[in-house]
């Protein structure tokens, strides 16, 4: 459930929105920036202070780090030991069954969230106080690398802040793919993760969240709605926001966004397409 959290004003919403899409399409996307935003627009009680006031906890954690410890390992350790260890930054199974787990700001005051999350507080902090930090989005689980991005392989490190910041070794990451997908590790999967990827990474997380329970339409839609900002997006969200509204009883709306996907699509697979155009009918015989 989403507990305390309540959606913010049309007002807010609509200027949170604007910044969201202004720094997804600036030169170099902020992550902490868009990630604080996206809670902005999930919890109305996040205002301008408590946005100032999470930027600032990020600066002070990365305060606390020793200066530069050397090598990533010891970066990797130093992570550790101060967010995992003396804060207790990590997750556990409970916190996919809540959306402040997927909210910046709620897992800096909890210091509990999903992997991707936490993995967000590592780089930040990491980031802040000059480490060779960087996201490796492995499927089903996120966690981060330390090391120069594009060295060799054995000079980096990986560590899972989901689990107080581990330092993986051996075939730990590979595990963790099997455990998630039942599929093997192939070398692309560690590739860095650009910030717009993380972003979009945890609105999917989101919508999978609000997908699952009814209750929480409005959730998914502001999910939809801002990863339709993003510059780099599928079109086949424009058909889940169309479906989503006619869940929703919005049913003209929704008919209305059907048809329009429906035109698009045609170009490519009129078959496709006329079976959307059949949805938009069904769509509008439920306002008779």
């Amino acid at each position: 459930m989403t507990g305390h959290v309540r959606p913010p004003s049309p007002e807010r919403s609509a200027e949170v929105r604007r910044r969201f899409a202004e720094e997804a399409r600036s030169e170099r996307p902020d992550l902490a920036t868009l990630c604080l935003l996206l809670g902005a627009e999930a919890d109305g009680a996040l205002d301008e202070a408590g946005l100032d006031a999470a930027q600032v906890e990020l600066d002070r954690l990365a305060g606390e780090l020793p200066f530069r410890p050397g090598s990533p390992r010891a970066w990797a350790v130093a992570l550790r030991d101060l967010l995992g260890g003396r804060y207790g930054f990590h997750g556990v199974a409970a916190d996919y069954q809540r959306l402040e787990s997927s909210l910046l700001h709620e897992v800096l005051l909890r210091r509990r969230g999903l992997p991707i999350l936490l993995s967000v507080v590592w780089l930040e902090v990491a980031r802040r106080a000059g480490a060779p930090v960087y996201g490796v989005a492995l499927p089903g689980h996120f966690v981060v690398g330390l090391g120069a991005e594009f060295g060799p392989a054995e000079e980096r490190v990986l560590v899972d802040p989901f689990d107080g910041g581990r330092v993986l070794a051996g075939d730990d990451a590979e595990t963790l793919v099997a455990g998630a997908t039942g599929a093997g590790l192939r070398p692309s999967m560690l590739e860095p993760a650009a910030p717009l990827e993380v972003v979009a990474r945890v609105l999917n997380n989101i919508r999978a969240w609000a997908a699952g329970r009814p209750e929480e339409s409005a959730v998914g839609l502001w999910a939809i709605d801002l990863a339709l900002l993003l510059p780099a997006h599928a079109a086949r969200l424009r058909y889940e926001r169309a479906r989503l509204l006619v869940r929703r009883g919005e049913f003209s709306a929704g008919a209305g966004e059907l048809e329009a996907y429906a035109e698009v699509v045609g170009a490519v697979d009129g078959e496709v397409a006329e079976e959307v155009r059949g949805e938009a009918r069904a769509a509008r015989a439920m306002l008779n």
